[in-house]
């Protein structure tokens, strides 16, 4: 049995709150490492949080900045330069382009050269295995939180399916701000073969009550995408179940489209605030579509979707209006000029790195380090059909 395979099994095998362990046993039995650890992006994206910390290494540390940001943020290995004899490889731990953190392993020169891309293959399979170990215990959510989540958050982000994804055919990103007390905004998608179904969501109130009616509305939804209705007929039902809840005194906007990955159509269904802009080349446009009700207003609303092309190279935007109708001190809003100059400023980036650019833009311009609502971004880029093998 070769090293990486042995390293595979003991991630497969482990209890799920074991795999640091796990990993570190078998990496140094097997690579000669000599410290291993495993550091998480907190719900912010803003540092990189340690589980099970070393004695030496309790700290988290940056998640855009030093060894370890560097390897984050541009998703490829990053050595440091020997220290006391040995390098510290810093490896990306992601699964299908949803960044999750870094690991961080010490070993000697001559062994980290050698086993450089088995490694990285060894955090691939660690991410994956962090993903499936997250049904059954708490231990890699908690070392994700660099503050405590409000329960409006926790009820939140764990509706999401993720915080980017990456295929052939497009790459998404999308960020929620503030992460620890987000209310209403959210954001959710589903992929297949055919299609990409990607929704943009921005409730009304704070609190439980802004998350209980999203949690609604979001599974209301997905409940009539998985049984394989148009957008149109899941923003119909979704809008029956949010009336027979509230009675038209609560409702929630989204926006919903249907992009088919074989030909760059895409459907869209505009029910409410959301705001959706187009980066073509270096030009930035706002798409507006036909304004229809928001979900759960009045009873039995129909909905229509539109269909625009998408080309090869687009690059689509989408922003709750806690990111639109920001004011500075002054009074200025933020607004769709402002957030264009963002956006073209933010184009040399992955899909996965804008929303949060683009946020922290955002907060200069607001002035004060806490938001009075909640910003939702997220990013699409569609890089165009791809011919069947």
């Amino acid at each position: 049995m070769n090293r990486f395979v042995a390293a595979e099994r003991a991630l497969r095998s482990a209890a799920p709150h074991q795999l640091v362990d796990a990993v570190r046993a078998v990496l140094c039995d097997a690579y000669g490492a000599r410290t291993v650890q495993l550091f998480l992006a907190d719900y912010g994206m803003a540092t990189l949080q340690p589980v099970h910390p070393a004695p030496n290494q309790r700290e988290s540390v940056p998640a855009h900045a030093g060894p370890a940001g560097r390897a984050f943020g541009s998703q490829e290995p990053f050595a440091e330069k020997p220290v006391d004899g040995l390098v510290r490889l810093h490896l990306p731990v992601s699964v299908r382009g949803d960044r999750l953190g870094v690991l961080t392993v010490t070993l000697p020169p001559e062994q980290a050269e050698e086993c450089l891309d088995e490694l990285a293959d060894v955090a691939q399979v660690l991410a994956h295995e962090v993903i499936v170990a997250d049904r059954d215990t708490d231990l890699y959510l908690r070392a994700r939180r660099a503050d405590r989540l409000t329960l409006a958050a926790e009820m939140q982000w764990q509706l999401l399916p993720g915080r980017s994804c990456t295929r052939p055919e497009y790459a998404l990103g999308a960020q929620l701000e503030p992460a620890y007390a987000i209310f209403g905004d959210n954001f959710d998608w589903s992929a297949s073969a055919d299609h990409l179904m990607l929704y943009i969501t921005n409730g009304m109130g704070q609190g439980i009550e802004a998350a209980l009616l999203t949690n609604l509305a979001i599974n209301a939804l997905r409940n009539a995408r998985r049984a394989g209705l148009s957008i149109a007929d899941q923003a119909a039902l979704a809008d029956q179940a949010v009336y027979a809840q509230y009675h038209g005194q609560a409702h929630l906007s989204v926006l919903l489209l249907d992009l088919d990955l074989h030909t760059g159509r895409l459907e869209v269904v505009d029910a409410g605030s959301p705001r959706m802009l187009r980066l073509r080349g270096r030009t930035v446009a706002a798409v507006d579509f036909e304004a229809q009700l928001p979900l759960g207003m009045f009873e039995e609303t129909d909905y229509i979707a539109q269909e625009i092309d998408v080309e090869p190279g687009d690059r689509l935007l989408f922003a709750s209006d806690g990111v639109y109708a920001v004011a500075a001190p002054g009074g200025e809003q933020y607004g769709e000029r402002a957030l264009a100059r963002a956006v073209v400023s933010t184009s040399l980036l992955p899909a996965a790195e804008v929303p949060r650019a683009v946020l922290r833009e955002l907060a200069g311009h607001r002035g004060t380090p806490v938001a009075d609502d909640d910003a939702l971004m997220a990013c699409l880029d569609w890089f165009g059909p791809q011919q069947a093998p």
